[in-house]
């Protein structure tokens, strides 16, 4: 009888356990959790605070008593794994309640430690009135602040998932919201095009958003804390720290286990270490992209379940593999969505690969059909072949199961014409005869074969006014030019220069500003 040893619960390490029973009933399984909770649902714990989920206990995915019930795994919470001897092939482990420490063995041990929230060296950041949000019992302190002081204001640090998750949900509570970022943008996965889409949302819900600069301290007088920006200042009631998380290997470190530059745990795709009797998974394990090949850190739900499972697998003898991450995800702001899959423009650069984008506006569904709502999608693609290397949606209704359909075109090496040549469903309150996903391959479809030259927003700024005289012959004389630019400055010298010319022009009066302003966006 094998007796496997699982360091950390929640996704990976849960998944692992409950795997490994169905796949072995006679297996000694053990499971060491540090804190209370074996399996807690990380991503719901924003919504507790806004008040969308009501129960606590509804965070709580299994408990170590319905665990030990269901799959006959010995939990023992509250117990820290402090050391491994990998030539003994045993660990010491110390209880966080009698401070106690002893030894275990094992014949395969599985690491599954997570990520830990960046904690940066900012003065005050040790106040009462300043939160990571990591946890439950995290969770829980900032709920039973916001009920027991009332806060009326919050500043959030870092435009993260976490970050824009809780300026929304402090929204929600009745708090007037700060979120702060260093970078140009929020949600980092999306390029900064898709980004101002959510940036102009938030700002028109009543988030105040604050970018491309940080934070130098936090002073607390006691009523509120002044939060001391790189340009400016702000007062607000509370503060949560969501920068980011890095991986917790420190435990892999101090046994000798081979990590990455980063800090991740380095894993074959069987997800053992450089000790063959030690697996890893989840937060804390290096990853391979899938479209690039690069390696990288990207802590998600899903893979780390699935890297529990298929480490389970290899321990049972099943030749199971990880095939990589695209970074598929999701993100709820308000009513809006932002989903992404895949590579983005910013890593396409980086690595200086050879690619092509294309932006299309989008129905959710028939337009005809009341609630109809627009969704900006934009793909990344292969231009020699079309292969569809990543896409970001935001919008509104039917964003998500759109790029749930790019997720599976990616992994299954499509390319736009095969985007074309997808039957999905079909009725007027759920999709177009074309949808969405059809549009964008036949968008990529047109520019693959030269039937469309296209130019992009970032072309506008530069494009040659100052060579429209040159370049008239261009046009066609015999019919009509509607001139219009932001302003309609600009359009207006167009205009003037093209009438001269024998061209009937129509400018926009007011320019674009002015429509959208009337209109909408």
């Amino acid at each position: 009888m094998s007796k496997i040893i699982i360091v950390g619960g929640v996704a990976g390490g849960a998944s692992a356990a409950a795997r490994l029973r169905r796949l072995d009933e006679h297996a000694e399984i053990i499971l060491f959790e540090r804190g209370e909770h074996i399996s807690f649902a990380n991503c719901g714990l924003p919504y507790y605070i806004g008040g969308e989920i009501k129960d606590k206990a509804a965070l709580t995915v299994q408990t170590p008593q319905s665990f030990r019930a269901r799959f006959n795994v010995d939990v023992r919470v509250y117990s820290e794994v402090t050391a491994i001897d990998r030539a003994a092939k045993n660990v010491s482990v110390r209880s966080r309640k009698t401070g106690k420490t002893y030894t275990e063995s094992y014949d395969k041990l599985i690491l599954s430690p997570g990520a830990e929230p960046i904690r940066p060296n900012i003065e005050g950041a040790d106040s009462d009135k300043v939160f990571p949000l990591r946890t439950i019992p995290d969770t829980l302190k900032i709920k039973a602040y916001i009920e027991t002081n009332r806060p009326k204001s919050a500043a959030v640090i870092g435009g993260g998932y976490i970050g824009v998750e809780m300026a929304e949900n402090l929204h929600t509570a009745g708090l007037q919201v700060t979120l702060i970022e260093m970078q140009d943008q929020i949600i980092a996965p999306l390029d900064y095009d898709m980004a101002c889409d959510v940036h102009r949302y938030l700002e028109r819900k009543g988030v105040r958003l604050i970018l491309e600069n940080g934070v130098q301290s936090i002073a607390d007088s006691g009523d509120t804390l002044t939060v001391t920006l790189n340009d400016g200042k702000l007062q607000a009631d509370m503060l949560i720290m969501a920068i980011g998380v890095r991986p917790e290997s420190s435990l892999a470190k101090a046994s000798g286990l081979a990590v990455s530059e980063r800090g991740s745990i380095v894993v074959s795709e069987q997800m053992q270490t450089s000790d063959p009797d030690i697996f890893a998974v989840g937060d804390a394990v290096e990853v391979t992209d899938f479209v690039t090949g690069q390696k990288g850190f990207v802590p998600l739900a899903g893979p780390a379940n699935k890297q529990g499972r298929i480490a389970a697998d290899v321990i049972c003898g099943l030749n199971s593999r990880y095939t990589g991450t695209q970074g598929s995800a999701i993100l709820k702001v308000f009513d809006m969505t932002a989903a992404t899959t895949g590579i983005n423009e910013k890593t396409a650069k980086r690595l200086g690969l050879d690619y092509e984008k294309s932006f299309i506006y989008s129905m959710s569904h028939a337009s005809y059909y009341p609630g109809a709502t627009s969704m900006l999608i934009k793909t990344i693609f292969a231009p020699s072949t079309g292969k569809i290397l990543g896409a970001q949606i935001v919008g509104f209704e039917g964003a998500d199961k759109r790029c749930d359909v790019f997720a599976t075109a990616i992994r299954a090496g499509m390319t736009a014409f095969d985007l074309t040549r997808l039957e999905l469903c079909y009725a007027p309150p759920y999709s177009s005869a074309k949808d969405p996903v059809n549009m964008a391959g036949y968008v990529i479809e047109n520019i693959l074969t030269g039937k469309v030259k296209t130019f992009y927003w970032h072309d506008v700024e530069t494009l040659p006014l100052d060579e429209l005289r040159s370049r008239t012959g261009e046009l066609d004389q015999t019919k009509p030019i509607y001139a219009t630019c932001q302003s309609g400055l600009r359009s207006y010298i167009a205009a003037r220069i093209l009438m001269q010319r024998g061209f009937e022009v129509y400018n926009l009066s007011g320019g674009y500003r002015l429509y959208r302003s009337v209109v909408g966006p």
